[in-house]
């Protein structure tokens, strides 16, 4: 088995995964993934994360031209500005769940830091989380924005829409997009009670101690 049949099969199966545990239904959500040779697999465009095919992701080449596989998902400027920007993504996760979208429609929402700092890992495996706003779906506006970040975030949370994230392998993506969720889910659950959150003291020490990235 080669190392792309491989990441082929790990996509699939972790995407999967998390439809089959309701974080994104439907046809909604997409993935990505570099490939050896510095090219992309990425999800079809209209496909369900609980039946995607190895065997017709879409396959880009290193030049960023379409080389195999099905029509590709209408959010490719949002993943490409995660790798034109940060050099060392090598997988980004896109999803339509439920508690993040929830939390981005809250006023009292931080635009610049999105996640209350309720727990270590959200720190330690997203660093901050910039909140953008809303754009139509497929709008490659969406990846401007990305790129206005300057590679500074790992993740990002579409307004009305669905977190992005972007790590340095498939399952790193995916196991940070849901901390992400679990930790909008925290937010939701502690809204209107006075919650006792890590205080700046402790989010610097993690951030330290973890070597996070945090501006």
């Amino acid at each position: 088995m080669t190392e792309e049949t491989k990441l082929r099969e790990e996509m699939c199966l972790l995407a999967k995964s998390l439809f089959d545990r309701g974080l994104t239904g439907g046809s909604t959500g997409n993935i990505s993934a570099r490939t050896p040779d510095g090219g992309l697999l990425v999800s079809p465009t209209g496909t369900s994360f609980g039946r995607l095919d190895p065997a017709r992701l879409s396959r880009f080449d290193a030049s960023g031209t379409l080389i195999g596989g099905d029509k590709p998902t209408k959010e490719m400027p949002l993943h490409a500005a995660f790798y034109e920007t940060r050099n060392k993504t090598g997988a980004v996760v896109h999803l339509h769940s439920c508690h993040s979208v929830a939390w981005s429609l809250m006023p009292e929402v931080d635009e610049d830091n999105f996640l209350p700092p309720m727990t270590p890992y959200a720190i330690m495996k997203l660093g901050k989380v910039k909140l953008l706003p809303f754009f139509i779906p497929g709008d490659p506006a969406m990846g401007d924005a990305v790129r206005g970040l300057a590679g500074k975030r790992s993740a990002v949370m579409l307004a009305n829409h669905g977190p992005v994230v972007a790590g340095k392998d498939v399952e790193s993506a995916c196991n940070a997009i849901e901390e992400l969720e679990d930790t909008s889910r925290l937010a939701i659950l502690m809204r209107g009670y006075n919650a006792k959150m890590l205080s700046p003291e402790m989010v610097q020490q993690i951030v330290t101690k973890y070597d996070v990235e945090w501006d």
